[in-house]
């Protein structure tokens, strides 16, 4: 692609707005963790790179971004509001440069970047995230923005489109450059996204997990940075006002094959070849294609309704949990189980269950914690009212709703799936009904269906649509109750009050807001070493056949 730009004398940009860490074996399986994707993702060539939240929960993967990728990326790495405290010296330093202005070098568009960080409070103690508020009031930001010689203002983020942090930077930009075109690309949310800030500022946000490429156009930008007569410009891009698109490209060889006019004969180059041999080492290495069982069905986060049969919930709540969940010194006390749906991330195939499942599937290390003897009529209230999400527990709309696979991350608000993040989220449904009669008669694959604020022309591949469904933050787990007569267990008076730990602090909030005097105190570990990851993959190798 940058080929084929260099030859239409334009300019091709890759950006990264973060989160490239935890959800793929390749990462999560290597002991320590990142072992071997450090050395392959430094053999893409990024011209701004940012970091996500997941880099900064634990303290060890914020210094592998500080330690190595960081140097891999040079100051094409930004870190507008990050610090983090040095290995070696223990002094607080920016994780990477606060911005960079620099110019393109076909047509000259001179550009000023940042990468900023939505204002996130789950970091590991060894970084400070600088409320974006605070940040865009400092001495180098002002004089940034108030840099005259700029054709265009680049605003990489793992933030929301539609967020106070990127308003906030959109209005103090505006106050000093009321004309120069801004362009945002956004993060965190999971969603194919277009945003209009004015008709010279707009934001794009590319999906999830790698699925999406996300593809923005702008024709028709000042070239101050090079002489007029030595740029080379397509008669479309002599516009007085530019002129900005957006595709959301399908991450797969049939795009990049269309894109580039390349075939499968074509299209692959000595340095991809070799980064697909390092990939294919590692995972090998990794015994990532190693199968626990094998899947007698497909297991859907949000493609199939909460509670119902090919929920993955379901399955959980069920089969996995309730023979699982034990720990041998409170196996004989009743216990009520609490999860995240976060904290499951990606469906389950039929078909063979692998060591590179298991962490799509849950790729954290959090273990379990418990409060022991619990009265059961508090205890069975919690689930309410974490899902209520009850204002005094939240200090922000990124606290627990964000740990949920919302059907934002997973594609689509309808009028069933409606939910919380609602006047954030762009409906991902049916497109109109193609025009070609020939088109219409062709089957269509499953797929991202979007309506974003530029219409329905945003989707590069046309597909049929997938309907998806919302799922509550918590949901809970029956184990050991006493035995009734009836279909239902009897009430225990008291239980052990078991949770995933990353959840702990909502849990503590919620029991305090019911009047209780639970404190971290009162916690303590149960299954001792045992996570998420592990209890599921045991269950598989345990109960699922080997062949598939």
């Amino acid at each position: 692609m940058r080929e084929k730009a260099d030859s239409e004398g334009v300019d091709l940009l890759l950006v990264d707005t973060g989160d490239r860490i935890e959800g793929n074996g390749l990462y999560d399986a290597s002991d320590p963790k990142g072992k071997y994707t450090q050395d392959i993702f430094k053999e893409q060539d990024i011209d701004i790179i940012c970091i996500g939240n997941h880099e900064l929960y634990k303290k060890s993967s914020s210094e592998n971004e500080y330690l190595s990728t960081v140097p891999n990326f040079k100051d094409n790495y930004l870190a507008s509001n990050l610090d983090i405290l040095d290995p070696e010296s223990g002094d607080r330093v920016p994780l990477a440069p606060r911005f960079k202005k620099f110019t393109t070098k076909k047509q000259g568009v001179r550009i000023v970047a940042f990468g900023f960080l939505f204002d996130f409070t789950g970091n590991a103690n060894n970084t400070f995230v600088e409320k974006v508020e605070k940040t865009i009031r400092q001495k180098w930001f002002l004089e940034a923005i108030h840099d005259r010689d700029v054709d265009l203002f680049l605003v990489a983020g793992h933030v929301l489109l539609d967020s106070p942090e990127y308003n906030a930077i959109y209005k103090a930009i505006r106050e000093t450059q009321w004309d120069t075109p801004i362009q945002f690309f956004g993060g965190h949310t999971h969603v194919r996204d277009y945003f209009k800030y004015d008709n010279k500022a707009y934001g794009l946000e590319s999906g999830r997990y790698m699925e999406t490429i996300g593809f923005m156009s702008i024709t028709g930008l000042s070239t101050g940075g090079k002489p007029q007569s030595h740029v080379v410009r397509p008669a479309d891009m002599l516009a007085a006002a530019p002129k900005f698109s957006r595709r959301y490209i399908d991450n797969n060889l049939y795009s990049f094959h269309h894109h580039t006019s390349l075939n499968s004969s074509t299209f692959s180059t000595p340095h991809g070849r070799n980064v697909s041999a390092m990939i294919a080492s590692a995972r090998k290495a990794l015994n990532l294609d190693h199968s626990f069982g094998c899947a007698p069905t497909d297991l859907w986060t949000n493609r199939a309704p909460f509670h119902s049969e090919n929920s993955i919930f379901t399955w959980l709540q069920e089969q996995v949990f309730p023979s699982t969940i034990s720990d041998p010194a409170r196996e004989n006390r009743p216990r009520l189980a609490i999860f995240n749906t976060g904290a499951i991330r990606f469906d389950v195939f039929k078909g063979p269950f692998t060591i590179d499942t298991t962490y799509s599937v849950s790729p954290f290390t959090s273990g379990f914690r418990y409060i022991k003897d619990v009265p059961y009529t508090t205890a069975k209230k919690l689930v309410t009212i974490l899902n209520q999400e009850v204002p005094q527990l939240f200090d922000s709309p990124y606290d627990l709703a964000a740990r949920a696979p919302e059907p934002n991350e997973a594609h689509v608000a309808t009028s069933d799936t409606a939910h919380k993040y609602s006047r954030h989220v762009v409906k991902q449904v049916p497109l109109s009904p193609l025009s070609s009669n020939s088109l219409q008669e062709q089957p269509l694959t499953p797929g991202y269906t979007t309506i974003d604020a530029g219409g329905t022309d945003g989707d590069d591949t046309i597909h049929a649509p997938i309907r998806f469904y919302r799922v509550p933050n918590i949901f809970e787990t029956r184990v050991g109750f006493p035995s009734t007569s009836s279909s239902d267990p009897a009430e225990p008076e008291t239980v052990d009050l078991v949770y995933v730990d990353f959840i702990q602090r909502y849990v503590l909030l919620a029991l305090e807001f019911l009047g209780t005097g639970y404190k971290q105190g009162d916690t303590e570990v149960y299954m001792e070493g045992k996570t998420m990851t592990e209890v599921i993959s045991g269950w598989v190798e345990e109960n699922w056949d080997d062949d598939c």
